[in-house]
C-alpha cells in the first residue's frame, strides 16, 4: 500500500520503520506514526495545524458537540464497506477513531501535514496506519483504496481519483451556507455567502457524484471553554476582531450546525 514519498517506489517495513528499494527509510515515530513529508515537500518548517489549534479542537469534539455529524460520517462509510481506505487531512483523529470503529476488518489509513495532529491521533486508534504526509502527494499506491474521507478539509481531486479502485468513492463531509450561521453574525457585520455546491464543479472526469444529503440541528454553546474552542478551531478565530471575539466568548448562544455529505464515485470503468 505504502509508497515512497521521494521515489513513489514500494515502502516496505524494516527495522523501526519503512523503507524502498532505492533505500529511503522512514522510521516510526515513538507514537506510532510515519513521517513521509520530506523536508523539500514542505512549505514551512512546521505545516499545518499548530498545537493550540489541535488542542481546541480536541476538547470541543471531545466535548461531543459535534457527535451526530461523526456518528453519520461513520455509519455512511461502513455502508461502502471498503477494504482499505483512508482519511485524508485527518487532524486529531475524532472523526477517524469513529470510521476506524465501524470498519473493524478494514485496513486503514490516515494523514495529515500537521505534526501536532498526527501524534495527537494515534493515542484514538492505534491499529491504523498513521503517517503525516502531503494531501498533493499522498504516499499510497495508484488505486489502492476503496474509501477516501476528507472531513472538513481541502482535497486535491487528481490525487483523489489517483487513490481510488474503480467503484470506490470518497466520502466528503463539509459545511452548508447555514452552518454555523449565527456565529458569523455576531463576528461579521457582513456575512461572506458561499457556494455549499462549487466543489462539484471540481469533480474531474471519470467520477461523479452518486449521493448526497444534509445533517443540521442547533447546538446550544453554554461555556465560554466551549465558544473560545470554537473559534480557535475555524478561521474565525484570526479573521474577526478581538472584540467581536471576546463578545462571542462573554455570552450563551444556540447555532446551526448544517453539514453536507458526499460520495463521488470513480466509475467502474
Amino acid at each position: 500500500m505504502l509508497s515512497c514519498p521521494i521515489c513513489q517506489m514500494p515502502l516496505q517495513a524494516v527495522d523501526n520503520g519503512v523503507a524502498c528499494p532505492a533505500n529511503h527509510r522512514f522510521d516510526r515515530a515513538r507514537q506510532g506514526y510515519l513521517n513521509l513529508l520530506p523536508v523539500q515537500h514542505k512549505n514551512s518548517r512546521d505545516p499545518g495545524d499548530n498545537a493550540a489549534m489541535v488542542e481546541a479542537r480536541r476538547r470541543f469534539l471531545d466535548g461531543g458537540h459535534y457527535a451526530p455529524l461523526a456518528a453519520r460520517l461513520a455509519q455512511l462509510a461502513a455502508g461502502y464497506m471498503p477494504q482499505h481506505w483512508l482519511d485524508i487531512g485527518c487532524g486529531e483523529g475524532y472523526y477517524t477513531a469513529q470510521i476506524a470503529e465501524a470498519l473493524p476488518e478494514a485496513d486503514g489509513y490516515a494523514l495529515d501535514i500537521s505534526r501536532e495532529a498526527v501524534k495527537r491521533a494515534c493515542k484514538r486508534a492505534p491499529q491504523l496506519n498513521w503517517l503525516i504526509a502531503s494531501m498533493a502527494r499522498v504516499p499510497l499506491a495508484d488505486a489502492s483504496c476503496q474509501l477516501l474521507a476528507s472531513v472538513f478539509s481541502p482535497l486535491d481531486w487528481q490525487e483523489a481519483k489517483r487513490l481510488l479502485a474503480p467503484g470506490g468513492g470518497l466520502l466528503r463531509m463539509g459545511p452548508t451556507r447555514e452552518h454555523l450561521m449565527e456565529l458569523r453574525q455576531k463576528l461579521y457585520d457582513e456575512v461572506r455567502d458561499y457556494d455549499d455546491q462549487k466543489h462539484l464543479e471540481l469533480i474531474p472526469p471519470g467520477m461523479h457524484l452518486a449521493h448526497s444529503e444534509t445533517l443540521s440541528f442547533t447546538l446550544l454553546l453554554d461555556t465560554p471553554e466551549a465558544r473560545a474552542d470554537l473559534l480557535a478551531m475555524t478561521p474565525h478565530g484570526w479573521r474577526a476582531s478581538a472584540e467581536r471575539r471576546a463578545a462571542v466568548i462573554a455570552e450563551n448562544f444556540e447555532v446551526t450546525v448544517a453539514i453536507r455529505y458526499d460520495w463521488i464515485e470513480r466509475d467502474a470503468s
